[in-house]
C-alpha cells in the first residue's frame, strides 16, 4: 500500500511562509502528475496546486501568485512553498495524485493566524 506522509505545516502569522513536504512510497511517483490539496474546517476537500510529471504545474485561482508546487523524483517528494499567506489558507494540506488513486495520509494543519 502506498504511504504519504506529509510534513512542514504549523502556525504562522498573516503574511509568512511555510513549505510543505509529502513524501511518497510509490515506485511509480515519478509519472504520476500530483497535487497538494487541502480542507478547511467544514468544507470539502479541494485540489489547490498540480505539477506534472514533466514539471508544468496549474493552481487554484486563490493561490496564484503565492504557491509554488515543486516535485523531486529521486527523493520521491512534492513540495508545496507557500508565501504570503492568508488566514482562509487554514486548512489540512494533503498530498495524492490528480486521480486520489492513493489513501490519503494524515496531512499537515497549517493555521494562519495573528
Amino acid at each position: 500500500q502506498v504511504q504519504l506522509v506529509e510534513s512542514g505545516g504549523g502556525l504562522v502569522q498573516p503574511g509568512g511562509s511555510l513549505r510543505l513536504s509529502c513524501v511518497v512510497s510509490s515506485s511509480y511517483f515519478s509519472m504520476k502528475t500530483m497535487g497538494w490539496y487541502r480542507q478547511a474546517p467544514g468544507k470539502q476537500r479541494e485540489l489547490v496546486a498540480i505539477v506534472t510529471n514533466y514539471g508544468n504545474t496549474d493552481y487554484v485561482d486563490s493561490v496564484k501568485g503565492r504557491f509554488a508546487i515543486s516535485r523531486d523524483n529521486a527523493k520521491k517528494t512534492v513540495y508545496l512553498q507557500m508565501n504570503s499567506l492568508k488566514p482562509e489558507d487554514t486548512a489540512v494540506y494533503y498530498c495524492n495524485n490528480r486521480n486520489q488513486e492513493w489513501t490519503w495520509g494524515q496531512g499537515t494543519q497549517v493555521t494562519v493566524s495573528s
